[in-house]
């Protein structure tokens, strides 16, 4: 299953290290693609888990699809 989200208050390329971290730590082996420009994450694998990891890394994921 393909999760995309929405993650306005990730701004910077800290930011997105955070957030694949914390979505290759809670979902080992997902793909994870994210478009910092838009504020876009997409990962393979459980979408709850998947924002529960991202809201765990003190970010607000907004769910769009998956």
């Amino acid at each position: 299953m393909t999760a995309i989200f929405t993650v306005p208050d990730m701004t910077c390329g800290h930011c997105e290290k955070t957030v694949r971290g914390a979505l290759v730590d809670a979902l080992p082996g997902a793909v994870v693609s994210i478009d910092l420009a838009a504020h876009k994450v997409t990962v393979e694998g459980d979408a709850a888990k998947a924002e529960e990891a991202i809201r765990e890394a003190g970010y607000s994921p907004e769910k769009l699809a998956g």
